[in-house]
């Protein structure tokens, strides 16, 4: 159910700030929310759950980036500028249940890297390729990867900032409990 609200917070972060007219500095909640709903696809779930649950994203994530483009943007919705987008967002779940199924602090940051570092490269690569706006050189290969170079940063520190929220709360909340629970038994006194 938790990976279901991460999934909703994501979507969310796209929107709010184009609904309140605010201005979104490519900071959502994508990158880490997309890693903490693929970590949570492991267990006793079959093969077939786990796609469902990743076309479930995917899913969620074109009907954004739809509304997105044709709504906020008021520009027409072309199909084939969003596929490498949108098997990004089935290899940013894949990512996370493979390398967050076990979370610790280094494999979070790795997931941290691997997924805004696999956007920056795959999405970028396809903007280049399939569009005008850069010379298909690698002059204009390079002009490509450097103006997105702010975008990158900030999908960066938003994943990390995401991802370590996610994975690391709910630990800081255990110890937490774990301190409140031993500093109680060590006040109860010997019968």
């Amino acid at each position: 159910m938790a990976a279901f609200l991460v999934l909703l917070l994501a979507v969310l972060s796209r929107i709010l700030p184009h609904a309140f007219h605010a201005v979104s500095w490519n900071f959502t909640a994508v990158g880490g929310g997309l890693l903490f709903f693929g970590s949570r696809m492991n267990g006793a779930h079959s093969t077939a759950w786990k796609a469902a649950r990743i076309a479930i994203a995917v899913l969620a994530l074109m009907a954004t980036d739809y509304y997105l483009t044709v709504y906020a943007y008021g520009y027409p919705f072309h199909l084939r500028g969003y596929i490498v987008t949108w098997a990004w967002y089935a290899l940013a779940c894949l990512i996370g249940s493979q390398l967050l199924a076990k979370t610790s602090v280094l494999r979070v940051i790795a997931g941290t890297l691997a997924s805004a570092t696999s956007f920056y490269v795959l999405v970028d690569f396809a903007v280049w390729a399939g569009g005008r706006l850069y010379p298909h050189t690698l002059a204009g290969l390079t002009a490509c990867y450097v103006a997105a170079i702010p975008f990158y940063r900030n999908d960066l520190v938003s994943t990390g900032l995401v991802a370590g929220a996610l994975f690391g709360l709910p630990v800081l909340a255990a110890k937490i409990v774990d301190t409140l629970h031993a500093a109680q038994d060590n006040n109860i006194p010997a019968a």
